[in-house]
């Protein structure tokens, strides 16, 4: 290779020089000049980074002024206060969380933490939880515990290494166990609809027993006399309180409770629990069906077709929660209304309460009767 290249070979090309001596000198060159051009416009996120002594020098306020702006402090003058703001957004300002959560020991964060982010039930819940929260500025972190007990506390572990200000448990498998661990947290946890045994001092849920009842009451308004209840053995509290608002209702009606009319299938499926539960009570002489939830009413439902029981003239069927899913079944679902977004913002409230250490009190909502096609009065022949 030729001593003393030239600076560049394109514009100073040097004489006498084979293809492969210019691809020599050409390719270092091209690979120098990317390098350059790339750090040149490559920018410094340190200096390119607005912080809020840049918005107070551009302001010409004191940086403590435009830290309180930011924060809507009253101290500060509204029209000063806004035109700080601009200005942030103008010079595009982002906040250092980081840095905020240590002056004011708040992250504005909350866990929740579901059973599974593919359960029916669970999104109206959420979207009330995130309708308060982000309104009052918190990001909201969702996790699921697949109904793991040792998975939920897990979760709550790391949320609480995480540094969230609240969590809040939608179906819990632990339930009174938090009360213990309130107190080493120093976090607040809300229950919704807790499914373990024992009472929690900060929950929201609905009124099992009393939405039960109202079930099979209105299948006794239809003149069904023989009325089964298709349980679930995992969500033991739920399921008692359910069983017993069906038992109340059949007391009232001076009915005898038949064990062969209530089934408590073994899976771990709501869906396949409703179709395990049918042949029983069609055997059983069942008219009528009161079902732990959605799912497994459209589970028995789905059996019923394939057996060519039909819904409601042979066997009328009530559902729990009034999921979608209810709607577009064929027939469309009667079923019990659980007001989940209602719940969702209740805990919502809640928590927030007690991180301004405030006093709550436990809610307890109302189930509301949805009346559609799937029940009607026993041996009605439709056409």
């Amino acid at each position: 290779m030729p001593a003393n290249p030239p600076l560049n070979p394109l514009l100073h090309p040097a004489e006498g020089l084979t293809i492969l001596d210019r691809l020599w000198y050409i390719i270092p060159w091209v690979h120098t000049c990317a390098r350059d051009k790339c750090m040149a416009t490559k920018p410094d996120p340190k200096k390119s980074r607005v912080s809020i002594k840049d918005i107070a020098r551009a302001a010409g306020v004191s940086h403590s002024t435009v830290s309180r702006a930011l924060r809507n402090s009253p101290l500060v003058n509204p029209e000063t206060a806004a035109y700080i703001r601009q200005l942030a957004q103008e010079m595009g300002y982002i906040p250092n969380v980081i840095a905020q959560s240590l002056v004011t020991q708040r992250t504005y964060t909350i866990g929740v933490i579901v059973t599974s982010i593919s359960d029916p039930f669970i999104d109206r819940i959420v979207e009330g939880i995130e309708d308060l929260a982000t309104r009052e500025g918190y990001s909201v972190f969702l996790c699921s515990s697949h109904a793991d007990p040792g998975r939920e506390i897990a979760v709550v572990e790391s949320f609480h290494r995480r540094r969230v200000d609240g969590m809040i448990v939608i179906a819990s498998r632990v339930g009174s166990l938090y009360t213990e661990r309130l107190q080493e947290l120093q976090v607040p946890i809300v229950l919704i609809n807790n499914q373990a045994e024992g009472e929690y001092i900060y929950s929201v849920s609905v009124d099992d027993e009393s939405g039960a009842l109202a079930g099979v009451q209105h299948l006794l308004d239809l003149g069904h006399r023989r009325i089964g209840y298709v349980g679930c053995h995992f969500r033991p509290p739920s399921n008692r309180r359910r069983l017993e608002g069906y038992r109340q209702a059949l007391r009232r009606a001076g009915l005898p409770y038949l064990s062969d009319l209530v089934v408590h299938p073994r899976t771990f499926s709501d869906i396949e629990n409703g179709r395990q539960a049918l042949d029983q009570l069609v055997a059983a002489g069942a008219t009528g069906v009161l079902c732990y939830n959605d799912r497994t009413a459209i589970g028995l439902m789905t059996r019923a077709r394939e057996q060519g029981v039909r819904i409601p003239d042979d066997v009328s069927v009530v559902g729990f929660d009034d999921i979608e899913a209810s709607w577009y079944v064929s027939p469309a679902l009667t079923t019990l209304r659980q007001p989940r977004f209602e719940m969702g913002h209740a805990a919502a409230e809640m928590l927030l309460a007690l991180l301004a250490g405030e006093e709550v009190s436990d809610r307890v909502f109302p189930c509301q009767l949805v009346v559609r096609e799937s029940t009607t009065p026993p041996g009605d022949r439709r056409t």
